[in-house]
């Protein structure tokens, strides 16, 4: 049986590893960014796993895993919006930055441990290309969601859609590391 839990912790371990040093090398500066900007970051970011998915041929030197990296942090960045708002500058020492990513990914991790109970695990019989497809999908609505003002007749609001990324950028993390070894 594997420990999905550690797996979990040990993705968000280099993930926050990645979050803390850029705080200290820029800051917050993402802090002026509203959530369309944050939502097309992350979107670039998947469209660029799905091309190397779907591309024979690299022509920048790296693969799927810092990617699914900065859409775990962007999204974090975007959950922290939402409850924050959008700053004209910086506004975040490192120490309550660190906090808030810690508290997101809490709540993140606890939706993940919920619907793995439900869902019984099925992401591990996923392939990473499909988890790609759904941060896609996922992202898209975002951006419908966004175009109408935030507002949604019966679905889920924009974080659960965030947390949803957040969770699926990990189990593809997970997925990757356990084919390599």
């Amino acid at each position: 049986m594997k420990d999905t839990s550690k797996q979990y912790d040990s993705v968000v371990k280099t993930c926050r590893e990645l979050f803390v040093n850029k705080m200290k090398d820029y800051g917050s500066a993402w802090r002026i960014l509203r959530l369309p900007s944050l939502t097309d970051q992350i979107f670039i970011k998947a469209q660029r796993i799905r091309g190397l998915q779907q591309n024979a041929t690299r022509k920048v030197d790296e693969d799927e895993i810092p990617e699914f990296i900065g859409i775990i942090n962007y999204s974090v960045m975007a959950l922290i919006q939402l409850d924050l708002g959008v700053v004209n500058q910086p506004d975040l020492n490192p120490q309550k930055a660190i906090e808030l990513y810690d508290q997101k990914i809490f709540e993140t991790k606890v939706l993940m441990e919920n619907k793995n109970h439900d869902y019984g695990e099925a992401w591990r019989d996923m392939r990473v290309s499909s988890l790609t497809d759904l941060i896609i999908q996922k992202l898209l609505r975002v951006k419908q969601i966004e175009d109408n003002k935030g507002e949604t007749l019966v679905s889920e609001g924009i974080d659960a859609n965030y947390q949803d990324m957040i969770n699926y950028s990990i189990f593809a993390l997970i997925l990757i590391e356990e084919a390599a070894a």
